[in-house]
């Protein structure tokens, strides 16, 4: 079962990060920006469950679309950092999916923006997202609890709160659109 670990930090800047990851070596990604289309049945099972299922469309700082993707995020592991069950795989039309998922009974939510940008070092990802609403956030992405310390602690990080809760539980601050509908959040 392929699983997500990763630590969750809200910031007010990601200069120091950026200047940290220069320093530590890190290898610069890529920007995006995405558009996340969270999607459930009327009734709201996967959410009022902790579960998740994602679209996902990116359009790249140079104007380019790489493939969709298509997620489903299993309830929270108890641990340390955010622990989770991820499947995930490429799709090729973001639309006509979530149309199919639609005549299944599974419409969009929730829909948000985010604009990420994607640093490796080591074996861990290193995400500086900002959201509409939210704010600023890094998020340390790794295979093990050693190697996400690690850079938590080359990023000045250590002792800060590590934050289990989803973009998604934060954007929605308990409130549940109605059968039918959906928030959205873009800058």
């Amino acid at each position: 079962m392929p699983t997500e670990l990763e630590s969750k930090i809200h910031v007010e800047s990601h200069e120091q990060a950026r200047e940290k990851l220069r320093l530590g070596s890190a290898t610069f990604i890529g920007s995006v920006l995405e558009i996340n289309r969270i999607l459930d049945r009327d009734d709201g099972e996967l959410l009022k469950t902790g579960c998740g299922l994602r679209v996902r469309s990116i359009t790249t700082q140079s104007g380019d679309t790489p493939k969709s993707t298509l997620t489903y995020k299993g309830v929270r592991i108890p641990g340390k950092f955010k622990q989770r069950e991820e499947l995930e795989t490429q799709i090729d039309d973001a639309d006509a999916l979530v149309s199919i998922l639609g005549a299944l009974g599974y419409r969009p939510k929730i829909i948000f923006e985010k604009r990420r940008e994607t640093w490796r070092l080591g074996p861990c990802n290193v995400e500086l997202d900002e959201l509409p609403k939210l704010g600023l956030f890094i998020e340390v992405e790794g295979p093990n609890e050693a190697s996400i310390d690690e850079v938590l602690a080359l990023l000045d990080l250590t002792g800060r709160t590590s934050m289990g809760e989803s973009y998604v539980s934060l954007l929605m601050e308990g409130r549940m659109p109605e059968a039918g509908r959906h928030c959205e959040f873009r800058f």
